[in-house]
């Protein structure tokens, strides 16, 4: 492990340094969908189950979260654990992390906090299961997700169900065009809609294999251009997708239920993904698990080809 990567303020688990430092694969996890996206004891159930995903997969997991100040990249189980159980921590993105570290705080990474995080360690790979990205009435608020910004600087690949289908998900690809992020479909031409295996729109790139991603990831080095990630948009299959027609009718009544309270900025994520589990009796929820179940195996043969390939 380089000696410029662990420092006071962030620590590689012994097996991910390890892995790293032999050029084996390893995937990068959020912590967020342990803390805040979960009911406990499932929570920890996922957790473990992700991380046995991406072992099964012959790649190393490494979770990120931070604790006590201290960004850790790779959990051992009983971290697993206080990330699962302890009601105090928040929800960190990029911008919380230097606060966190200087405060001693603890926290669950997001989509923004953990790509930053995992290629500040040297993670190549990290698995998701959507993206933040521009919501729905941007241009009377400005209301856009930093994952998008931090995508456009930091050179990681991401393997996600598209973006939350809550979003303004035309307006979202528009903005990951203007950053220079580039976006592959895997074995499709169309956008996943997160809960639905399309979003109705269309991609420029389609990868047909991990192998082929790997060649995307390796010629992005090679051009040596501005540093940006690979955004690789695994749909959920057809046969675990949330029903189109209940999905549609549940988000336009959330929707106008967050209007006429009032619901904005921050506070309109969580409630809308909240009516939406309420809405669907927890088929939205599981459409969820589903997604990021199949994006964690994607991202484990993905790693596993961009480690056994030149570099």
């Amino acid at each position: 492990m380089p000696a410029s990567v662990e420092n006071a303020a962030l620590r590689l688990s012994e097996e991910v340094a390890d892995a790293l430092a032999a050029g084996s694969p390893v995937v990068a996890l959020e912590s967020t969908i342990i803390s805040h996206g979960l009911p406990r004891p499932r929570n920890l159930e996922v957790a473990r189950e992700l991380e046995g995903l991406v072992r099964a997969g012959g790649a190393v997991p490494a979770t990120i979260a931070v604790l006590d100040g201290v960004a850790r990249v790779g959990l051992d189980d009983a971290a697993l654990e206080r990330v699962a159980a302890d009601p105090g921590l928040r929800k960190l993105g990029f911008r919380d992390l230097a606060p966190a570290a200087g405060t001693g705080a603890g926290g669950a990474t997001t989509v923004s906090a953990t790509a930053f995080l995992a290629a500040r360690a040297g993670v190549r790979v990290f698995a998701t299961g959507g993206l933040g990205g521009v919501h729905r009435g941007w241009a009377d608020s400005w209301d856009e997700s930093a994952d998008l910004a931090l995508l456009s600087r930091t050179r990681i690949t991401v393997v996600c169900a598209g973006v939350k289908s809550i979003l303004d998900v035309p307006a979202t690809l528009q903005r990951l065009e203007t950053l220079n992020v580039t976006v592959a479909g895997y074995r499709t031409a169309a956008f996943p809609g997160f809960y639905l295996h399309d979003s109705g729109e269309p991609v420029d790139w389609t990868l047909e294999s991990p192998q082929g991603v790997a060649a995307v990831m390796r010629a992005q080095d090679a051009l040596d251009g501005p540093a940006a990630a690979l955004v690789v948009a695994n749909p959920v299959p057809v046969a675990e997708q949330l029903d189109p027609a209940l999905h549609d009718r549940v988000l336009a009544e959330a929707l106008a239920e967050a209007a006429r309270r009032g619901v904005t900025g921050q506070a309109a994520t969580p409630f809308l993904l909240e009516r939406l589990v309420r809405g669907t009796d927890g088929a939205s929820l599981e459409a969820n698990l589903a997604a990021v179940r199949g994006n964690v195996r994607l991202a484990a043969e993905i790693a596993g080809a961009w480690a056994a390939g030149p570099r």
